[in-house]
């Protein structure tokens, strides 16, 4: 059975770009019909299955999928910090500082993380409209339980570097994140992608909302989860 992005979207709850991002990094499973993209339904099932993804509606949905575990995106967030009035020629710079607040990291694992950092291509920028982008790590890592974080950065102007936008809005807000593992990364990935696509936190966020709004929004959104790094 061959599923179409849409169909795939809906199932794992994520926006198309999502998808598509990870068919550029994850090497999620596909083929190319023309100009359709098509996903076997098995293969996708099991791509999933080894990275903790729960298919939540649709032509995915098993009687007993696997389940996702709940990350608390405020203690994501409390861990990475909001940071204000950033200037587009720092943002580098202020995730430099922001991977110095990963929890149990070594300082020889820190200086690698910063490495892949500024590296060419080390960052995909993902914006995913409304002046919003959610940035990672192009290269996934593998860390210890806990060392998760999301750092929301305001700028102040638009980032050129992140590139075109879904919507032609320059990308002024940033959640940038760090998770232990490539399924972790996934997970994370999905969740913010939801948060900023509609809900009490993306209202926040498109409010200008204070820190302590924001971590209340965040909290909304997780409902209390369990701490960071759980279920990795």
């Amino acid at each position: 059975m061959f599923l179409t992005l849409p169909q795939i979207a809906e199932s794992l709850g994520v926006s198309e770009g999502v998808i598509e991002d990870w068919i550029r990094h994850e090497r999620m499973p596909h083929m190319r019909d023309g100009n359709r993209v098509l996903f076997d339904r098995a293969e996708l099932l099991q791509w999933a299955a080894a990275r903790g993804l729960a298919p939540r509606a649709g032509f995915l949905v098993t009687e007993n999928g696997p389940l996702v575990s709940r990350w608390s995106l405020s203690e994501l967030l409390r861990a990475g910090g909001v940071w204000r009035g950033v200037k587009p020629g720092d943002v580098l710079d202020v995730l430099a500082r922001v991977l110095d607040r990963l929890p149990g990291v070594t300082a020889p694992v820190r200086r690698l993380l910063e490495s892949r950092l500024r590296a060419a291509g080390g960052i995909t920028w993902a914006p995913v409209g409304n002046g919003m982008a959610l940035p990672h790590l192009s290269q996934r890592v593998v860390l210890g339980a806990g060392s998760g974080l999301v750092a929301l950065l305001h700028l102040e102007e638009g980032f050129e570097a992140a590139g075109p936008t879904p919507d032609g809005v320059a990308v002024q807000r940033m959640l940038f994140f760090v998770a232990p593992t490539p399924r972790a990364h996934l997970d994370l990935l999905a969740r913010l992608s939801r948060a900023v696509g509609s809900g009490p936190f993306r209202q926040a966020l498109l409010a200008g909302a204070g820190d302590e709004a924001l971590l209340a929004a965040a909290a909304e959104v997780d409902g209390g989860g369990p701490e960071v790094g759980a279920g990795t």
